[in-house]
């Protein structure tokens, strides 16, 4: 394994431990009576931001509350998570190819894992709604969108990745790089 390979997996774990730190999405409601917003924050272990006062408007269309001990997620994300960014660690001090495609498939299917359970949870969100809610409006579902903005009713809705989110996904693609990239051997260097 080359040393710009090595460096590149050791960037991406540095890049990948940010998810302890930093929330990785974040989802806004944004609404004339609300001109700042309303903003949830997702985290590798929890929830932060306006969850009563979203909580609170969400009951009215009969939507059930956000509560961080519903999400067995929360419980053990920051394990998986930091096993592979530790199978990434080993690859590097080892020079193993064999632990970079190992880490790199762990990424694939935990990101495809997580966003599949990310957007089951919006669908049982937005759909499943109380029948005696205060307000209905017929053929309605509340669902946010899994990326990028949708309107719904007089909000507009918007799923995006945060920070670490950003830095993990960097990552990733720094993964992809150690494993694809093959520089070009210059001319000059063969003789």
């Amino acid at each position: 394994m080359k040393t710009h390979t090595r460096v590149l997996i050791f960037i991406s774990c540095l890049l990948m431990l940010s998810a302890y730190f930093l929330p990785l999405w974040h989802i806004l409601l944004d609404a004339p009576q609300y001109p700042e917003g309303l903003e949830m924050k997702i985290w590798l272990n929890g929830l932060s931001g306006s969850i009563d006062q979203i909580n609170g408007l969400n009951h009215y269309i009969g939507m059930k509350f956000i509560s961080v001990d519903d999400f067995k997620e929360f419980k053990i994300l920051p394990f998986v998570f930091g096993a592979l960014t530790l199978i990434g660690i080993a690859a590097g001090l080892s020079k193993s190819r064999k632990l970079l495609w190992a880490w790199f498939i762990g990424l694939c299917l935990f990101a495809i894992v997580g966003f599949s359970d990310f957007y089951m949870w919006e669908y049982s969100y937005g759909h499943k709604l109380n029948p005696h809610a205060a307000i209905k409006v017929e053929g309605m579902n509340y669902q946010p969108p899994l990326f990028g903005y949708k309107q719904l009713l007089n909000f507009t809705a918007g799923s995006l990745p945060d920070t670490g989110g950003l830095l993990v996904g960097l990552g990733g693609v720094l993964v992809a790089a150690a494993l694809f990239y093959k520089p070009q051997i210059s001319p000059n260097k063969i003789k």
